[in-house]
């Protein structure tokens, strides 16, 4: 059986979460915690689970202060409705991040995830879970972005590109820019390295949306959706740039 902490304060959630658990026969939930406080106390006193699903928003703070007060040996699924904590998720054992509403799936997806990290006897160690993470990298595939009052899911195979304009950083879609909360260094150590390539200081573009590259008098790079800017690969990318186009 794989133990398992669900940390939620929204109780329709938690049961939502709940439910779609218990389609998994080996899940085991052993507690259901609703707040930093209560987390810290739980986390202080018992056996820590394999597994952990936790929102990152609580009543009291962020979810994130319990594992900094009290560091755990378990994976940490996320699961938010925020994707402006993503990169912080991803350095605290996160080992996928579920956005909300969360979809049967995605869901499934991150329990194999899980599953294929852990060793027979089950035994696996802090560092070890450290450089498990860091060798199955996490990858970024959506995005959160506020339009107005309403909040809207994107996927990352939709943008052609990313770019930073007077301090704020745009993902660009075929039917419009949308402004973001991630910086492109942020985003550079999440996304998929394959699809993705930062080709300046200004520029993250995407493998499919290229439409022609110009080579001289330097390397110009023609996406099919892109803002007014000319997107120039800086020349001490163009080598990086070549072996990624083959890559």
């Amino acid at each position: 059986m794989i133990k398992t902490v669900i940390i939620e304060d929204e109780k329709p959630a938690s049961r939502k979460l709940e439910r779609m658990l218990s389609d998994f026969p080996e899940i085991q939930i052993v507690a259901k915690i609703e707040s930093v406080e209560e987390g810290v106390e739980w986390f202080s006193q018992n056996e820590h689970p394999q597994l952990i699903f936790s929102d990152i928003v609580l009543g009291d703070g962020l979810s994130f202060d319990i594992f900094e007060k009290v560091p755990t040996k378990g994976f940490i699924i996320y699961t938010t409705a925020f994707d402006q904590y993503t990169l912080k998720a991803f350095k605290l054992n996160s080992i996928d991040y579920l956005l909300k509403p969360i979809l049967e799936e995605d869901l499934s997806g991150a329990i194999e995830k899980f599953k294929s990290f852990i060793p027979s006897d089950n035994s696996v160690s802090s560092q070890e879970i450290k450089e498990l993470i860091k060798k199955d990298k996490t990858t970024l595939s959506r995005i959160l972005v506020k339009i107005g009052y309403n909040l809207k899911i994107i996927q990352t195979h939709e943008v052609s590109c990313f770019f930073s304009e007077n301090k704020i950083v745009y993902l660009q879609t075929q039917e419009r820019s949308y402004p973001s909360d991630f910086t492109l260094d942020e985003l550079e150590d999440v996304l998929d390295e394959k699809k993705f390539f930062r080709v300046n200081r200004q520029f993250i573009i995407h493998a499919d949306y290229i439409k022609n590259i110009h080579t001289s008098p330097y390397y110009k790079v023609d996406l099919e959706f892109q803002p007014q800017e000319e997107i120039t690969v800086s020349r001490d990318r163009v080598k990086d740039f070549k072996e990624w186009l083959i890559s």
